[in-house]
């Protein structure tokens, strides 16, 4: 007796020229995606990062999640989209990006670090008063003790000469008096306190708390991506530590992901441990980047692993095997080259 496998072929052979793979239907894809430009975790992904949802890339530092991110608004920009990268940990390198292939006019860089150093330094501007007014005022002594003025008793010295002064029968004659000329009172200005470091030191900005810093990111991503308009939005928090990171609500995520969805955005979250739980749609967990290993006294190139934690929803179809499917890979290896090793 044929085996099942056997009978289904020669189903299909005999209908192949009416209805192709009648038995064998084509696998469903639930969200459209974007190729990173990395073939091994492309090929990992089946095409490339999902739009319209939640990436997560987790990982320590050196393992390649900034370099994946780069690669990803590379393609994007590459074929005319406008992509934006909020910078949280102040840790995007323009000049990297631009190495990478990144379309610079075409993508928006919010450093949180420096709109936060400037609304510090506002603050402080405003409350930097001159010494005078923050004297305390002399206290009154008056009526009940409260400054009201003086004593009642007081008010009547003096009133019997005032009164036999206003009844006298001479009239003193008016004197002519010069103009004076009108002084106009100067506008008192508040001039910020003087910078007492160097030039130099001014260029560099100083580092304000982790939480003010993802505050005002959170509050700059949810308008971006209500205005909408940008085809991926990467929210850099890799330098940021997991106990600030954690502090986010899932409230935010999840008001995230129905915004990236109805926009058709891709929201790619670069953090040391995952942070979107159930409203991500994809989880890559990025191992330690090794050190290439082909020459003894030259530092060419790292080898960089992903491997895939959680995905929500991946090509489907209604076909039920009879054998066991062998066991899909869930890790994807590549190479990064630095350039003065050369084309190999």
């Amino acid at each position: 007796m044929s085996s099942a496998a056997t009978i289904r072929l020669q189903i299909e052979t005999a209908l192949a020229h009416r209805i192709p793979s009648a038995l064998t239907p084509r696998p469903r894809i639930v969200r459209r995606v974007a190729p990173t430009g990395i073939a091994a975790l492309d090929e990992l992904l089946e095409g490339g990062l999902p739009l319209g949802a939640i990436s997560e890339m987790t990982g320590p530092e050196c393992s390649g999640r900034s370099a994946a991110a780069l690669s990803f608004v590379s393609g994007l920009t590459r074929v005319g989209s406008v992509c934006a990268w909020v910078d949280v940990s102040d840790s995007f390198d323009p000049e990297s990006a631009a190495a990478a292939g990144v379309d610079l006019s075409r993508l928006l860089w919010v450093r949180c670090a420096v709109l936060a150093e400037r609304a510090q330094r506002s603050a402080e501007y405003k409350f930097a008063l001159p010494e005078k007014y923050c004297v305390a005022a002399p206290v009154k002594h008056g009526l009940h003790g409260g400054g009201c003025g003086g004593h009642p008793r007081n008010e009547v010295k003096g009133l019997a000469n005032a009164v036999s002064g206003l009844l006298r029968s001479e009239v003193i004659a008016p004197r002519c008096v010069e103009p004076q000329p009108k002084v106009r009172a100067e506008r008192e200005t508040f001039a910020p306190p003087p910078q007492t470091s160097a030039p130099q030191a001014n260029l560099r900005v100083r580092p304000s708390k982790p939480w003010k810093r993802i505050e005002q990111a959170l509050q700059i991503t949810d308008l971006l991506l209500q205005a909408g308009g940008f085809s991926a939005i990467v929210f850099d928090m890799a330098g940021i530590a997991a106990e600030y990171a954690s502090r986010v609500p899932m409230a935010t995520w999840f008001r995230y992901r129905a915004a990236a969805e109805r926009t058709q955005a891709s929201l790619l979250l670069l953090t040391q441990h995952p942070c979107a739980k159930s409203s991500g749609e994809l989880l890559l967990r990025f191992q330690p980047g090794a050190a290439c290993g082909d020459e003894a006294t030259v530092f060419s190139g790292i080898e960089h692993c992903a491997e895939i934690e959680r995905q929500r929803f991946a090509s489907q179809t209604n076909v039920v095997p009879l054998r066991k499917p062998p066991q899909r890979v869930s890790a994807a290896h590549w190479r990064s080259q630095t350039t003065w090793t050369g084309t190999r």
